[in-house]
């Protein structure tokens, strides 16, 4: 299997460092991850300036751009053939619930199944990770099942992590997303000039978090493993949304 490895914390970071000697072991492994850490990214692409490609080592680039750019230049501009399989991660901190809406780390896996391959998101559970190798561990063994599934799905697996001990995983769980309250209010304080900054607040707590979704899953000792999809449309709302256009018409 040939993988492409990326991530939003950065080339430096300990999550994808520790997968990628892992996965190197087994299998063929290019990495191209942003040159710095781009938590919050999004699904967001640089146009306006020119991307840059550094090597860093033997497959392994950074690039001065979002994860989203990453995963797109790497596909499209440095494989001749593409890779079998997106993984994007190890992410230090989880990303559930609301999390995926901004997320670098969801964003490059979501980025290549619109290029038309099979795609996972890895996190673990926080941002000070003792138990990386648990996480690493966790995409080892769902490897060795997921590919086709993945491929005859459509499917992106955004797989959420304790930070605990593999001996002490209780198992795979299938979960939705939760849902957080509202994110706090920004931050707002004075430069070192006296001038007025913001800071985004902290996101909201836990609201929907019960049984069933990855926030209940991890809390329990579950690795949480969620099915996305790339299409955004709101299907139950079609008819509604046709009667409501109607009757403007009318």
């Amino acid at each position: 299997m040939n993988i492409l490895l990326s991530n939003d914390d950065g080339f430096a970071a300990k999550g994808l460092n520790a997968l990628y000697q892992r996965l190197s072991e087994q299998f063929e492994v290019m990495v191209v991850a942003p040159d710095r850490d781009k938590s919050g990214a999004s699904h967001s692409l640089t146009l306006e300036s020119p991307l840059r490609l550094t090597w860093r080592d033997e497959h392994f680039y950074s690039v001065n751009g979002t994860p989203t750019d990453c995963v797109h230049l790497a596909l499209t501009g440095l494989y001749d053939n593409p890779p079998n399989l997106v993984i994007s991660g190890i992410n230090a901190g989880a990303n559930m619930g609301d999390d995926v809406i901004y997320s670098g780390t969801v964003a490059a896996a979501m980025e290549g199944r619109h290029l038309g391959l099979p795609a996972i998101a890895v996190s673990i559970a926080s941002f000070e990770p003792h138990y990386f190798s648990t996480a690493v561990e966790a995409i080892v063994v769902l490897l060795r099942h997921m590919y086709y599934f993945c491929k005859e799905t459509a499917t992106i697996l955004n797989i959420n992590v304790p930070d605990i001990a593999w001996n002490e995983i209780k198992g795979f769980q299938v979960t939705r997303l939760g849902k957080r309250h509202q994110a706090e209010p920004v931050v707002k304080s004075k430069d070192p000039r006296g001038k007025t900054i913001y800071w985004v607040g902290p996101p909201g707590k836990k609201q929907d978090a019960g049984e069933g979704t990855d926030f209940h899953a991890v809390e329990q000792g579950y690795i949480s493993v969620t099915p996305l999809q790339i299409d955004l449309t709101h299907y139950k709302a079609i008819n509604a949304t046709k009667k409501w256009l109607k009757s403007i018409d009318e």
